[in-house]
């Protein structure tokens, strides 16, 4: 009976000692899984924190760019500024020109398509006048052939009818046509000067550039580029006013060849129905 006792805690004995060292690594092992979703983070961290390093150095960069026109506007003299500023009052102007002349020249078309339509259905030259409207250059053309009739008398009087009436209706058109050109010379003007303009402020630049590196003595890349790139970007404003003010004034004086071209075809054809009608009277 003893003997199967001591058999029976030896048997224990021996699983008590194959339990015991496993325990404490089940004890161990769910620490190592939160160690290990803690690791991911971490790296994570690690590997975003260069980035956001890298974006700020840009934010920084670009915010505090030394070779920008904002630059060349703080650091600038009081000719400089005087010169972008000119610059700027040119390319509004030409802007302003080219807007104005596109909404005129469009309203001329309008009024010459009225007035071929009405104009030349109406029974005479008064009453084809009424039917246009008051600020029509084809009215303003047709009261003068009338007015021509009228006022045919004294001095004018010794004046041929058909070389009297000529004379009205080409004046007329004349200053139907100094209105169309009207403003075109700011359109040349800013285009032939505003590049010579950019340029004074680059020589200007440039020469504040010069005398500011010899007074500090230095004569490095990174001190000559700046202020001289800054003195170039004055020629670059100089031709961006230029090109659209030159590619306006050609557009727009093709565009007065053909509106003209309809309001002296209305003159010479008003000048024959003129006549045509004074003879029936």
């Amino acid at each position: 009976m003893q003997t199967k006792l001591v058999r029976i805690m030896a048997s224990c004995a021996c699983a008590l000692g194959l339990i015991l060292p496993v325990v404490p690594a089940l004890a161990q092992a769910p620490a190592a899984v939160p160690a290990a979703v803690q690791a991911a983070p971490a790296e994570a961290g690690a590997a975003s924190a260069p980035v956001a390093v890298d974006a700020a150095k840009k934010a920084d960069a670009a915010t505090d760019n030394p070779y920008g026109i904002e630059s060349l506007w703080k650091t600038s003299d009081g000719v400089a500024k005087t010169v972008l500023l000119l610059l700027l009052v040119m390319s509004i102007s030409s802007w302003y020109v080219l807007i104005v002349k596109l909404l005129e020249q469009a309203k001329v078309g309008r009024q010459a398509k009225a007035a071929s339509e009405q104009f030349w259905t109406a029974g005479s030259v008064e009453q084809g006048c009424a039917k246009l409207d008051k600020n029509s250059p084809f009215r303003f053309i047709a009261e003068a052939g009338v007015q021509a009739t009228k006022k045919h008398d004294g001095l004018m009087g010794h004046v041929d009818l058909n070389d009297w009436v000529a004379m009205s209706v080409g004046r007329a058109v004349e200053r139907i046509q100094a209105s169309m050109q009207s403003g075109l010379s700011v359109l040349a003007t800013v285009g032939s000067i505003s590049p010579f303009v950019g340029l004074f402020g680059t020589v200007w630049g440039i020469y504040h550039a010069l005398t500011a590196i010899g007074i500090s003595g230095q004569a490095s890349i990174d001190k000559v580029a700046g202020p001289v790139g800054e003195a170039l970007i004055m020629t670059a404003i100089g031709l961006a006013v230029a090109v659209p003010a030159v590619l306006a004034y050609n557009w727009l004086v093709g565009r007065n060849k053909n509106a003209m071209s309809d309001v002296r075809a209305f003159g010479a054809d008003l000048h024959a129905v003129i006549l045509g009608s004074v003879k029936k009277a």
